[in-house]
């Protein structure tokens, strides 16, 4: 219930519990009527789309997409759902409670604020779900980066889940059967090679497909504040990195979704019915604290804020820290010049087989350091430049992640930093111009 809706009735005529607790239903469902959220159509070079955004009315209080089931429930009615979704997929909602006072009188007010798991919501709510549908790592964020994922149950409700992280990708028509509207809710740390929003990109084409609605449930992107990095080229598209875009895009998963209609991403540029539930109260700059792991080698703050400029690091013979719990915030390999910070991995949650697997590493301790506002690459040129075998640096993956060849080049061809980053900047230039029509905060 939106932070403006407080209910407080007091009531000493009506004794009948009975007649109470109608009066009761009345009241709560014309406040949730009166809540009802605004709605735009988004439009892109003269034409417009099948996107629709829906937003709250403005609060005193920040929350996401997946809060504001004022504005997604009347889209579900009657309606048989699926969920594409994960651990982050948690519902923060206002409990109701009836406290009669020492004069008899009833006195209701909505507080406290709840969080739940969006499957658990919808059930709660009596919503008719399906199916759920599972990205990387597993519907409950376990898996190790890479490893495939198999179809299930989900024990707490008896739903079948569908993995798009195993066989296949982008769920086929069989899988969609029975379903007459999908929800999309998975929190995203805005770089490209994180593969939610590949994951997305098929969801959204299987839709269109199949004459599917969607709706993305919007969550802030907690490094929303940067757009940097080498623009993808076509010919080294793949999972990780499927789009024309930089390595960080600065936009959250709602918008994102737009672009993709927008550009006709989609095979045969065919468009996905897209809704988006946007978040209340946010902005792209302003400070985002994750209340859940996006995926298990991702712990907190530090290693969100790191991760795109490490993760580069998985396309050498480099170690991000993997079977440590310091993941995306130190690096190392035994192929460094030996220094008084070291680590060693071993198996733990996520990786169960890490690289280096028992062996000492010598790199760079980040754990402490300021808040990024770049892609940094000062580490990635220090331990090219420091590391023993040149010809052993980069492997095969390095090239994927990067999204084009030039960086590998620049790097071997001794350029500097800045060198590097004059390289793509007319690119990322041009990207925040052909995103801004989409962008909703």
């Amino acid at each position: 219930m939106n932070q403006n809706c407080v209910l407080k009735i007091h009531n000493s005529t009506f004794s009948n519990r009975k007649w109470k607790s109608f009066l009761l239903l009345v009241v709560i469902s014309a406040v949730l009527f009166s809540c009802k959220p605004t709605q735009k159509t988004f439009r892109h070079n003269g034409y417009s789309t099948k996107t629709m955004v829906i937003s709250n009315k403005k609060t005193n209080r920040f929350s996401t997409g997946a809060d504001n089931s004022e504005g997604y429930f009347p889209l579900l009615v009657g309606k048989r759902v699926g969920v594409i979704t994960n651990q982050t997929g948690i519902v923060s909602y206002d409990s109701i409670y009836t406290m009669p006072d020492s004069g008899g009188m009833t006195h209701i007010e909505a507080y406290d604020r709840k969080k739940i798991h969006l499957v658990d919501f919808l059930v709660k709510n009596k919503i008719n779900l399906q199916k759920i549908y599972a990205p990387e790592h597993g519907f409950r964020g376990t898996a190790d980066a890479g490893e495939h994922v198999i179809d299930g149950k989900d024990t707490k409700t008896g739903l079948p889940i569908i993995s798009l992280y195993g066989e296949n990708r982008k769920p086929k028509p069989e899988h969609l059967e029975g379903i007459d509207v999908m929800i999309f809710d998975i929190q995203d740390v805005g770089a490209r090679f994180y593969t939610y929003i590949s994951t997305l990109h098929y969801i959204m084409e299987a839709c269109a497909e199949n004459n599917i609605s969607l709706l993305v449930l919007d969550r802030p992107n907690p490094n929303g504040a940067i757009v940097d990095g080498p623009i993808l080229e076509k010919d080294y598209s793949s999972f990780v990195g499927m789009h024309p875009i930089p390595l960080l895009h600065g936009m959250t998963i709602g918008e994102y979704a737009q672009m993709i209609n927008g550009e006709k991403w989609l095979k045969n540029s065919v468009e996905c019915d897209l809704k988006v539930i946007a978040c209340s109260d946010y902005h792209r700059e302003m400070n985002y604290s994750l209340p859940i792991k996006p995926s298990p080698n991702l712990p907190n703050d530090q290693a969100i804020n790191l991760y795109s400029s490490l993760c580069l690091f998985e396309g050498t013979n480099v170690s991000v820290g993997r079977g440590t719990e310091k993941q995306f915030q130190i690096y190392g390999s035994p192929f460094l010049p030996k220094s008084e910070f070291s680590f060693v991995p071993m198996p733990n949650f996520g990786a169960k087989d890490p690289v280096y697997n028992g062996v000492e590493c010598f790199g760079g301790d980040l754990t402490t350091i300021p808040k990024v506002t770049q892609l940094e690459i000062k580490w990635l040129l220090k331990a090219y430049d420091e590391t023993a075998d040149k010809t052993k640096f980069f492997n095969s993956f390095f090239t994927k992640l990067a999204g084009t060849k030039k960086l590998q080049e620049q790097i071997e061809a001794g350029l500097s930093e800045n060198e590097i980053r004059e390289s793509w900047k007319s690119g990322v230039e041009e990207f925040q111009k052909m995103r801004k029509p989409y962008l909703i905060y």
